[in-house]
């Protein structure tokens, strides 16, 4: 008997002892894997975040390189066409550079002769004092210089060595300054106000003068950062910045966690710098995982069955709020690159998608992969005339029942507005294939248009032929024709230009 309730009490004893030492693992198992769970997931996060940062400034940086490198190539056609012309006086060759200012977008584009002297399409004047790069001797390949104008003004400037003897002078150089400014306005496609950018010097002055957060705002970003960081993590920083090197930096101010990456554009003595704040799913996972550690240290009140369902209750719930946080964070995404390529007035894609498009099939046409494509070139009749005499109201009214038009005629075809009048329209496949007849169509509407006093659209077109070695050269024949269709349509009594008396 006595041995009976030893056993028993021994058999109690032990059950007791481990229930109790289950539950404890339960718990203490439960406790590690929630705290290795939000570990895992804010390091998830955070290398999510760093990523987005890199893709961002990569890039940003991109879009300059390219918009640098189209600069480039259209100084060397500008200068190819200059010196093709009969220019016998400085009023005919600032008629010329006028002409491909317009026509191949350049800003600031002057020549300059073997004596420094500078031609621009207003004046001339003496550059040596004003451009660094005329100090050279001999120019060796392609410039890339930062100029500062005009007080704080800055600018971007390109130069090229030319070898040209235009109006009996030999000419040595030609050039291109791009304001700052007008490459922010480029970048600047996110407004969600959760991602910030700027352009720094390599000695951590702020080229751009847009704010990079709280910390930073327009302060030199190497003089902000001192003091915020550990004096190693500073100084890595700062002889990245005098080496144009990639890298980020994370600081904590208030509370708050600020990320930001800097990228070197390349040949500019430039850094790309973008900054994003701790993410809004990070805060929501953040959030969940507490709500988590909470609730397992109250389950030493519940069994281990209840408490196994809770967990997987939870985990449901986390998988899902993870899964529409990422599906939200990609709409995001789609919804930002369709803001960065449209146009706000029309709706149609914009210069910057153009830029873009124009990049990628200039890749196809170099490699061969290319064979069916036209372009077709497109400016509006007498906007100028409507905006001098009706306002700008009436002016951006003609110009969207324009974009309708072209819109609607070249249903097939890839529309863009790449300046105030103008549009491009790119066709491939279908649109390559009836081609004829829809240009015939749009021609005809036009022509009905006159009598009506509808709006009325000059378009020239042409189609990649084996020789070209980039879409421009399509683009350049069918600027040509555009031209002469509108002084065919001005012949016709439609409103041009050139329409208004007191037109230069």
């Amino acid at each position: 008997m006595k041995n009976r309730r030893i056993t028993e009490k021994a058999v109690s004893i032990t059950a007791a002892i481990g229930s109790v030492l289950i539950m404890v693992m339960v718990i203490a198992n439960t406790y590690w894997a929630s705290k290795q769970a939000i570990s895992s997931t804010n390091q998830a996060v955070s290398a999510v975040s760093a990523f987005y940062l890199e893709s961002m400034a990569d890039r940003r940086a991109r879009t300059i390189t390219n918009l640098i490198n189209n600069n480039f190539d259209y100084m060397e056609k500008a200068v190819s066409v200059i010196d093709d012309e009969q220019i016998e006086s400085q009023t005919d060759l600032r008629a010329a550079i006028g002409r491909m200012k317009r026509l191949l977008s350049l800003n600031r584009f002057a020549l300059v002769d073997e004596d420094n002297i500078v031609y621009t399409q207003y004046t001339t004047y003496t550059g040596g004092s004003r451009h660094a790069f005329l100090a050279e001797e001999k120019l060796e390949g392609k410039m890339i210089s930062t100029v500062f104008i005009y007080g704080s003004s800055k600018e971007l400037c390109l130069a090229i060595p030319i070898d040209n003897k235009i109006m009996g002078k030999q000419f040595k150089a030609c050039f291109v300054q791009i304001d700052i400014n007008d490459i922010v306005d480029l970048l600047a496609f996110d407004d969600q106000e959760s991602t910030h950018f700027a352009l720094y010097s390599t000695n951590g002055g702020n080229l751009s003068e847009t704010e990079l957060g709280q910390l930073i705002g327009t302060q030199n970003i190497i003089d902000a950062t001192k003091g915020n960081v550990s004096d190693d993590k500073w100084e890595a920083f700062r002889k990245d910045f005098a080496e144009s090197k990639k890298g980020t930096l994370t600081f904590t101010i208030n509370g708050v966690v600020d990320t930001i990456c800097y990228e070197p554009v390349p040949d500019t003595g430039w850094e790309l710098v973008v900054m994003i704040r701790e993410s809004v799913i990070q805060d929501q996972i953040q959030e969940i995982s507490e709500k988590s550690l909470a609730t397992n240290h109250f389950q030493i009140l519940f069994l281990l069955v209840v408490a196994t369902l809770f967990s997987a209750v939870l985990f449901y719930l986390f998988r899902r709020v993870a899964n529409e946080k990422l599906d939200e964070e990609k709409e995001n995404s789609k919804v930002f690159k369709s803001m960065a390529n449209t146009d706000s007035l029309t709706g149609v894609r914009n210069k910057h998608a153009y830029m873009e498009t124009e990049s990628l099939l200039n890749s196809r046409i170099r490699e061969g992969t290319i064979d069916k494509l036209a372009l077709v070139a497109c400016d509006i009749n007498g906007l100028k005339y409507v905006n001098d005499t009706k306002g700008h109201a009436a002016g951006d009214l003609l110009i969207q029942e324009a974009s309708a038009l072209i819109c609607d005629v070249f249903s097939h075809g890839s529309v863009y507005r790449t300046g105030g009048d103008e549009f491009v329209v790119l066709l491939i496949g279908k649109g390559y294939d009836t081609r004829g007849e829809v240009i015939a169509a749009f021609n005809k509407q036009v022509e009905e248009n006159i009598g009506k006093n509808g709006v009325v659209v000059s378009i020239g077109y042409s189609t990649l032929l084996p020789t070209d070695e980039q879409l421009h050269d399509v683009f350049e024949r069918a600027d040509h024709m555009m031209y002469d269709r509108k002084k065919e349509l001005k012949s016709m009594g439609a409103k041009t230009r050139e329409f208004s008396e007191d037109e230069p």
